[in-house]
């Protein structure tokens, strides 16, 4: 009895070996390819659409929040190196205040 677990055992970490090894050929991998080919296109491409239309039908004019002159903030121990040397390289005068209070700026 022991004797035909043992091969039993054996028979099946044989076959077990067999198709790890087959599954480790050249080319084997091609579905995986395709999956992510048909996610890509089925999943993520329309989850970005969903995206852009969620933000052009949800825009907004926003008012700017108002200026509070914390004084942890807005520091400038040293002037930037371009423009006028208050304002920083990605500077939004809509949004971004400077060390006194928002920029006036004629709205278009």
């Amino acid at each position: 009895m022991a004797f035909s677990i043992s091969n039993t055992i054996k028979r099946g970490i044989v076959s077990n070996i067999r198709s790890f090894s087959a599954s480790a050929e050249a080319g084997s991998h091609s579905g995986g390819m395709r999956q992510w080919k048909l996610a890509s296109i089925f999943v993520a491409m329309p989850a970005v659409v969903l995206c852009m239309i969620n933000v052009y039908l949800s825009h907004e004019h926003h008012e700017r929040p108002p200026f509070i002159p914390y004084e942890h903030m807005r520091i400038r121990t040293k002037r930037f190196p371009w423009g006028d040397g208050v304002k920083s390289l990605f500077h939004n005068p809509h949004t971004n205040a400077l060390p006194d209070g928002y920029e006036d700026v004629d709205e278009h």
